[in-house]
């Protein structure tokens, strides 16, 4: 694992920072690593670094949270679970949008869903409707709390903060 999970002063999930991050916090004395991953660092002068896994911040950071979640292709990946919402297929995946744009449909979360390839071909310029096509879930705009957590089910960091009891 390349990555480390950084919460805030009061154990609420931030981020996830490389693990080249996290020592350099550690080393400035603005984090503590609450657990350590099985790799180490080897210096140049033969001692050894434990990578932290998880760590909290010394001080509590004050954070104005965005009312939404941003789109982009991969906020859309994380919320479809990175699976087709038409086959269930999780190879060659894209973007569909369910109404296509030439007929006036937007590129937004309610819109756009995850589609492999073939049917992403299949649909064409068409609805789904028209496709003889279903979507296996809604298209929807995912709340930030809601995606924090799909994000960290995707990662596959949500044990580690259920173990610690923020999760």
């Amino acid at each position: 694992m390349n990555r480390c999970i950084v919460l805030n002063g009061d154990y609420s999930f931030l981020n996830t920072i490389s693990w080249r991050r996290a020592l350099c916090l550690l080393m400035k004395g603005k984090a503590e690593a609450l657990k350590y991953a099985d790799r180490v660092v080897h210096c140049a002068d033969g001692s050894e670094i434990k990578i932290p896994l998880v760590m909290r911040l010394i001080k509590v950071i004050r954070l104005i949270y965005k009312n939404r979640v941003p789109y982009t292709k991969r906020n859309i990946m994380v919320r479809d679970n990175h699976i087709c919402c038409y086959c269930g297929g999780t190879e060659h995946l894209t973007i569909d949008h369910v109404i296509p744009e030439s007929r006036g449909g937007k590129t937004s979360f309610e819109n756009c869903v995850t589609a492999c390839f073939p049917c992403n071909n299949k649909k064409n310029n068409r609805t789904p409707r028209e496709a003889n096509m279903f979507l296996n879930k809604k298209p929807h705009a995912p709340t930030i709390s809601e995606f924090f957590m799909l994000k960290m089910k995707n990662l596959g960091l949500d044990k580690f903060l259920k173990e610690l009891g923020v999760y």
